[in-house]
């Protein structure tokens, strides 16, 4: 079930919101833990039980390291909880592809074998979370969760269960057991909920048609100005898409009174790919830096470490998002700008005027969608030769007008400019006015109605059947 679709928004949504509120204190986990599966199973039916084994696993994992009386003994037992997990994680999301990369050249067999595997939605998101809780809780920065609900509820809390963001269980710890809902905070989260479905369906998902028909165009066919109109088209989808669900995820959180930390601060403003992944997928970036970067060393063990440190995450952050070598070249080529910029050239960047600065980022990041987007490596270096003028002559007929009428147009502004501070100028000014201004509350009155005809329009997009894509299911 998504977020963006009319079961969700009319019946799932306000069932889950009245029964959490009128449910006693004692069974609102419960409730919300039972709601949090039925949403799974919706979507993977029988992949619900994997969530539940999942559950129970990491809950008698954590209890082991409770109780368990050595620091060798811990280390045990760590072992085996983060095994599990990532054996869970491979099986489903890599075993096809190793099966190709290891067993299947050397098969005798004259017809290709292809092992099927069905990809439970959301499995990245699940396993990482549940590995941060078992570390967390081997490090003592946490207490064991010694009720099954609550830790099934971290585990399977469905805002951030499909697309993030990954949340740590040190962050709603006290939340599980208590949390406080009050009008306000329920406000803020309808708010938040409602402009990240904006960005979802009124920006993102007509970005996309744009894009996809780019992408599915032949590439002899494609121009250097199609190219770039496709890349820009995807760069801005796959932002709004993502950021959009992070923003629903957050919104719904306030809804239930729980506080899920930011995971998109402006992507596109960043000057440097540092800057650029402190802002991007914020949680994912973070979970790389406390699990993986840090206990290998991070940069306390000399400059060569530290860039093999760097590939190394990049590597597997290229890996976690699909099975397929383009998301590790894609990874790489981040890790390489890193490393770039580790040996000097931050220094270089700091010096530039910061236009320049934003442009090399820009640009960075935009050929790397290239690679995210398209599967196959040689079509995508033909792509990137498109955009640089390589062979692009392309169909006179194929313009970017083809695909782009007076309201794409419109959207790929706005699309533009959003991905800027620019619109959150205003509201930044009307927030520091005291509460009791009248400009102020005539800025909120307004802004109440402005919300309710956004939510309406959503709702006529969805509900005309349009162009509503999911882009998650690879991770």
């Amino acid at each position: 079930m998504l977020f963006s679709s009319i079961i969700f928004l009319i019946a799932f949504l306000p069932a889950v919101l009245v029964g959490h509120l009128i449910a006693p204190k004692p069974v609102r986990n419960v409730f919300l833990l039972l709601a949090s599966l039925l949403f799974y199973a919706w979507g993977e039916v029988y992949y619900v039980f994997l969530m539940i084994v999942s559950i129970l696993l990491n809950y008698g994992i954590g209890m082991g390291l409770n109780i368990a009386g050595t620091n060798q003994t811990k280390k045990w037992i760590l072992g085996i909880g983060i095994t599990a997990n990532v054996a869970l994680l491979v099986y489903y999301k890599y075993a096809a592809f190793l099966y190709d990369m290891i067993v299947q050249p050397f098969s005798s067999n004259d017809a290709t074998t292809q092992l099927d595997i069905h990809l439970p939605i959301g499995i990245s998101f699940f396993t990482f979370q549940s590995i941060s809780y078992l570390i967390d809780v081997y490090r003592k920065e946490v207490p064991a969760q010694k009720n099954p609900v609550s830790l099934g509820l971290f585990i399977s809390l469905f805002p951030q269960l499909i697309a993030g963001p990954i949340v740590r269980y040190s962050s709603i710890a006290r939340e599980l057991s208590e949390r406080t809902m009050s009008i306000p905070l329920f406000s803020t989260g309808i708010q938040r909920f409602v402009i990240g479905l904006s960005k979802k369906v009124l920006l993102a998902n007509p970005l996309a048609l744009m894009a996809d028909q780019i992408f599915a165009t032949p590439i002899e066919d494609v121009s250097s100005p199609v190219a770039w109109l496709g890349i820009i088209c995807y760069t801005l989808q796959i932002y709004y898409d993502f950021s959009g669900y992070s923003d629903m995820a957050i919104g719904l959180g306030k809804m239930l009174g729980f506080h899920f930390l930011e995971n998109f601060n402006f992507p596109y403003i960043a000057r440097s790919i540092q800057d650029f992944w402190r802002r991007w997928h914020i949680s994912l970036s973070s979970w790389f830096r406390d699990y993986l970067y840090i206990p290998l060393g991070g940069n306390r063990k000399g400059p060569y470490r530290t860039y093999f440190n760097l590939f190394f995450v990049f590597f597997i952050t290229g890996l976690w998002h699909g099975a397929n070598w383009n998301f590790i070249f894609w990874g790489l080529f981040h890790g390489c700008f890193l490393v770039l910029e580790r040996v000097g050239f931050n220094r270089i960047l700091n010096k530039l005027w910061a236009p320049f600065a934003h442009l090399y980022t820009l640009l960075v990041v935009i050929i790397a969608w290239v690679f995210f987007r398209i599967e196959n490596l040689d079509e995508a270096f033909q792509f990137v030769g498109k955009l640089f003028g390589m062979n692009a002559s392309g169909s006179y007929d194929l313009t970017p007008y083809y695909f782009a009428n007076y309201l794409n147009i419109i959207v790929l502004i706005v699309g533009i400019l959003g991905s800027t501070k620019l619109f959150h100028i205003v509201p930044a000014y009307f927030n520091r006015l005291p509460q009791q201004n009248m400009l102020k509350i005539g800025y909120q009155l307004t802004q109440a109605v402005l919300i309710f005809a956004i939510l309406a329009m959503c709702m006529s997009e969805l509900a005309s059947d349009t162009y509503n894509p999911f882009i998650y299911y690879r991770f």
